[in-house]
Formats: C-alpha cells, structure tokens, sequence
C-alpha cells in the first residue's frame, strides 16, 4: 500500500469539508475554526457534574497534584540552567536530540517517536486526560464547563475544555491552583500506573538462550564474512549448538587464523559462513584463543536490564529508551519499538508486545508532557500556578502592582533558556 497517495487522498477529502463547512456554515454553533485546524465542539458537559459529588476527595487529590507539580517545576527549572550551562561546556554537534524537530513530541516528525497506533493512542490518551482533569476540577471549584471537544487536522490532534473564562478570572488562591494543576496530576498519575504495569508486563518475559548475534565488531572476522547482526548460529564446524556455551566450546579450541564453519539464520534465512579467527582486541581480553568479532544477546544482561528500571532511577532510565544506543539501551527497545529484539523473548499471552508499547508510550508521553507542562512559563499550567503563587504573595506585601512584572521575567528566562538548547549546538558550530 502505498501510504503517501492515502495522506494525501485524506488531505484532500479534509480540505474539502474543511472549505464546505466554512462557506455553507452549517453548524456553526457546533464548529470552530483555527487556521487551517477545525474544532468540534459539544455542549453536553452534565456529566462533569458527577464528580462533584467527590469534591472533597478530588480537593485532596488535586491539593497533592500541584504540591508535586511546584516541586516538579522548581526540578525542572533547574535542570534547564544545569542543560544550558553543560550544552556550553560540551559544545555538542546539532543532530540527534539536538536538532529542532526532534525537540516537538509530534510522532513521525520526532525521528524517535514512531507514528504507530500505539504512539498515537498514547498522544490522544494523554490529551484526553490532561483536558478532562481541567474540567473535572473546574466543576468541582464550581466554574461552568461552556464545552467540550476535538480538535482536527485531518486526525484528531486534541481535545480541549472550555471553561466560562469570567468564573474562572474571579477564582482566586487553591481553587484555581487545583484546576490548573488538574491536567498535569491526571497525566504523572497515568504515566506512573502505566509504567508500573510495564514493568510487571516486563517481569513476565523469558529471554532466549540461543546463541544470538546482537552485534557485529566492524573490521572484524564476523564482519568481514558478511555475518549480519541479529543472527541465530545453528552450527559450528557441522555440530549443532544451542547456546552461546556451545560456541565457546568450539572457540576454546582454536587459535587465531583458523576458520570456522557456521551455519546461520538471519530473518528465516538459512546460510553458511566460513569465518577466519583473529587475536583478541586488547581492550576487550587477553585470550589466545581465535576471536570472531562478536558479541552475544545475553539472556541475563537482558533480565538485569528489566530489573533495573524497577529501580529509583528507573522512570529516568525509561524516559531516555527512545534515543538511547547503548548495549543496554538495545535490551529496552522491544518494550518501545517494534524492533528485533523481541523475537527473543518467550512472551506469556498473545499480543504482548503491542499491549506493552501502548503502555510503554502511555507512560512515556503522559510523563514527558506533565513534566513540560510544570514548568514555571506562560502559558503553560506551571506558569499560571506560579503567576497565582506570586500574585498572592505580592498582594500580602500591598505590591501587587509588581507581580506581573516578576511572572513575566520568571516566564522569558524559561523560554530563553528553551530556545538556548535548540540554538546553542547550531551557533556554537558556525
């Protein structure tokens, strides 16, 4: 199928309606336009009204929400002076994380976050998530939910909820923390319950034994044969093997410049190879055995390599899965990616894996755009928290006057700094 002719058949078909509804302005009360995004609205909101029912306990929820999201945003304050002051020092080139697309969380433009169902199922969720918690909260500090609804550009790019904006001016101190506060809490909640699920998912796989290929030194024997990576060896020298012992069996035996015969299977693809043996690379042993030039899937590297995201650090370890492209980092990406690795994993149900990518993308976009979302910065959520902070604190000293003016400082040196890590790699390599 040829996927570029069917985007750009959607295209046309939205461009169409798009300039229809426009002119004939058929439901005009029901549909918004943005530029080129359309937005659909509804006024059935009623159902906001079912949590007020729990206002105390939604109270104390959202309460503990903005106590995280204040520490979140003073981290993360933090950590951009930290990430300026070591893009300096380092002087990094502009490509990977560094190059400007890849700082947006728009899947299939960031060249780490794939556009698959999964990926997008997670966007959506946690849009949902993030716009029901504002609405949810506004209800129960009793502002009027006007409506709700989609967000369109040829697929739904979002929701949002529309708040009577005169109510919520007029709200003042906890109540209007709480609510801004709402969207960030509803997706660190979400992101910390899916990643928990994960890596109880994670616990449950079995890595393989088999002598597998994960890698291929360059200039080397195995690469020098044509072995690809991600190959099973079936046999050595006509012997059967099974694991990466029975291939050290036949090795200790052999001495630099013998050749060995393999037999290996590559993408169901059954071929020899005769490889000539080299010495040992001197930064990696000192045997006087013969050396192939590779390195091994090593079933439990891979099960200390789940253990250790269920660690104090593992949200930060799984954070950095996408871009990362260490030995250790290539174990995590079947959790994330449709990647090789997970052939060698006995899984215990059908669909494990796709189950496991919508909870991995869950976690990982919920997380990333709630920790965003807290920075001290109009307009975002963590900006209005800290504008209502600073405000009250300036009214007690009768210099409310001066409060936007500190919001508004607090807010440049956030989107400075933001700018800085995008710019910095390019200015510093002219």
């Amino acid at each position: 199928m040829n996927w570029l002719l069917v985007v750009l058949l959607l295209l046309a078909i939205y461009l169409l309606l798009f300039d229809f509804i426009r002119r004939s302005g058929i439901w005009k009360d029901r549909i918004a336009f943005y530029g080129p995004i359309l937005a659909l609205k509804s006024f059935r909101v009623g159902f906001f009204d079912f949590f007020r029912r729990y206002t105390r306990a939604l109270r104390i929820y959202s309460t503990i929400g903005v106590v995280c999201v204040v520490l979140i945003s003073v981290l993360i304050s933090v950590l951009l002076i930290l990430s300026v002051r070591f893009t300096l020092i380092i002087q990094p080139e502009p490509t990977g994380i560094y190059e400007p697309q890849n700082i947006l969380l728009l899947p299939g433009i960031n060249e780490f976050v794939p556009s698959t169902f999964a990926v997008w199922f997670a966007f959506l969720l946690t849009i949902a998530i993030h716009e029901f918690g504002h609405g949810i909260l506004c209800r129960v500090e009793g502002i009027t939910v006007r409506s709700i609804g989609a967000l369109i550009a040829v697929i739904p790019i979002g929701f949002f909820v529309e708040p009577d904006e005169e109510e919520l001016e007029q709200l003042r101190g906890w109540p209007r923390v709480r609510m801004f506060g709402a969207g960030i809490t509803n997706n660190l909640l979400l992101g910390f319950a899916c990643f928990a699920i994960m890596l109880l998912l994670a616990g449950m796989l079995v890595p393989t034994t088999a002598p597998v290929i994960h890698g291929v030194y360059k200039d080397y024997p195995a690469d020098i044969a044509g072995i690809p990576q991600n190959s099973i060896i079936l046999e050595v020298n006509g012997s059967q093997v099974s694991t990466r012992e029975d291939v050290g069996m036949f090795l200790n035996k052999t001495a630099p410049g013998d050749t060995v015969h393999l037999l290996v299977r590559h993408e169901s693809i059954v071929e020899p190879f005769d490889v000539t043996l080299s010495g040992w690379p001197d930064e990696l042993d000192e045997k006087d055995t013969g050396f192939m030039g590779i390195y091994y899937f090593n079933a439990d590297f891979a099960k200390q390599a789940f253990d250790n995201l269920a660690s104090p650090l593992g949200i930060l370890r799984m954070i950095s899965i996408p871009f990362d492209t260490s030995l250790e980092g290539k174990y995590y990406r079947a959790l994330a990616f449709d990647s090789v690795e997970k052939e060698y994993y006995s899984t215990p149900f059908p669909l494990f894996w796709d189950l496991a990518h919508i909870l991995f993308w869950s976690a990982w976009i919920n997380i990333n755009v709630g920790i965003f979302n807290a920075i001290p910065m109009i307009p975002l959520d963590g900006g209005y928290i800290m504008q209502e902070g600073i405000t009250r604190i300036f009214e007690r000293r009768r210099l409310e006057h001066l409060a936007k003016y500190f919001v508004a400082l607090i807010s440049w040196l956030m989107l400075i700094m933001m700018i800085a890590l995008i710019a910095l790699p390019y200015l510093l390599h002219l």
